[in-house]
């Protein structure tokens, strides 16, 4: 049977199975995170920007260290079990925060088990699949992931129907409830995990132990990682999108709606372009995909009514589906298999590394901060934009088109 026909291994089914349950819990909460901050603790846009860079930052820095270990020890699968426990360890405690601070340390802990957890996992799925199937295998992932966001934020809407009804502002008590019924999803994903997947003994040719350096990943995965830090820089947290949402006008309930049809457009969109990213090379997938965003986040600079925050959202959605395969299908093909983990950490550390940076930035030109006034809530979209469309042309330029090209070959 060709590498492109056969069966994905069941590896990838379970890794998207665990993201699915991770994602019905995550998606209850973590949307109504910075409405809870604004509306119940009464933080401003840009603290809530620092809480946000603050732990992406600090947590990115994981994502190396864990993809260089399960490159060392040849053990993926107890690593990425690890750090989705350490992040469901972590929800119970937003039952009792009152402050930012707290707020700030609990998630803190969440974004170090995803950053335990990300790159063992992605190098699991990338040593169980064959370079033929690569793309649809991450697509299927991503599928997996928007598509229990769909379903933990249908979750969240009867829920947050139930308790305020179609209040504008989010209530302390409704907050409390929806973490609450997300407890159950998260702990029965990590035992998902740990029951169903199995380490992949490396191929014939693979060394067994080897020999890690950061500077033998490429230069083609060094342009490609260059190129996303540009981008990343005006990409800061789907938190401000919240808000903007609300800021135009958009209940709670009518935000929660507008993150389901998101996330069915992502999930609908994510396996087949995965596929399409096997077929043609992937930097094309993720050049249009920049595209789309940027155009995304001009419309909501330019966004006046609800309904035109409801398109940009659907049309986002498509974004996410289009780069969320081909990205990771990418840095697959440009690094030695043996070195997969600590590309992916790597590669999620130093764009990581930029939330800092990007989301501080994204406050200051909205709302400013001290004596600096902010430039409105359409400014930080617009440099968004800008930055999208010039990492977009240097992806082009930079990233090599050939799939398969070794480091050895794209560094000599």
């Amino acid at each position: 049977m060709s590498a492109t026909k056969e069966k994905l291994h069941k590896n990838v089914w379970v890794a998207t199975g665990t993201s699915f349950l991770t994602d019905v819990s995550s998606e209850m909460v973590v949307n109504v995170l910075p409405l809870f901050l604004a509306n119940v603790l009464g933080v401003r846009i840009w603290t809530v920007g620092l809480i946000y860079g603050l732990t992406d930052t600090a947590a990115s820095v994981l994502k190396l260290y864990s993809g260089w270990l399960s490159d060392r020890l040849r053990a993926r699968k107890w690593l990425a079990v690890a750090g989705y426990a350490t992040s469901s360890l972590s929800k119970p405690f937003l039952l009792v925060a009152s402050t930012w601070g707290a707020v700030a340390a609990i998630r803190f802990v969440d974004r170090v088990g995803k950053g335990i957890r990300t790159a063992p996992r992605d190098a699991l799925i990338a040593d169980s699949t064959p370079p033929g199937r690569r793309g649809l295998a991450f697509g299927l992932h991503r599928a997996g992931d928007s598509g229990g966001a769909v379903v933990g934020l249908l979750i969240a809407i009867w829920l947050v129907a139930s308790a305020q009804g179609a209040g504008a502002l989010l209530t302390e008590g409704t907050f409390r409830t929806l973490v609450s019924w997300s407890l159950v999803p998260a702990f029965v994903a990590v035992v998902f995990l740990a029951i169903g997947a199995r380490d992949v003994a490396p191929r014939e040719g693979v060394p067994a132990r080897p020999r890690i350096r950061v500077r033998s990943l490429g230069r083609g995965f060094a342009a490609f990682t260059a190129c996303s830090v540009l981008f990343e820089l005006g990409n800061s947290a789907d938190a401000f999108l919240v808000l903007r949402a609300q800021e135009r006008g958009l209940s709670v309930l009518g935000v929660l709606w507008i993150l389901v049809a998101f996330n069915v457009v992502y999930t609908a969109v994510s396996t087949p372009a995965g596929t399409l990213a096997d077929r043609v090379p992937r930097k094309w997938v993720l050049f249009g995909g920049w595209i789309v965003y940027s155009l995304v986040y001009l419309g909501f600079a330019c966004a006046r009514t609800p309904t035109h925050v409801a398109v940009l959202y659907c049309v986002y959605g498509a974004y996410h589906g289009l780069v969320a395969g081909a990205a990771k299908a990418l840095i697959a093909d440009l690094v030695p298999p043996e070195l997969r983990g600590t590309a992916y950490g790597s590669y999620a550390a130093v764009v990581g590394l930029i939330s800092l940076p990007a989301s501080m930035l994204a406050g200051l030109l909205w709302q400013g901060g001290g004596s600096w006034q902010g430039f409105g809530a359409a400014a930080p979209f617009t440099f968004g934009a800008g930055t999208g469309v010039l990492a977009a042309v240097l992806l082009l330029w930079t990233v090599p088109s050939r799939q398969g090209q070794s480091s050895a070959r794209l560094g000599s």
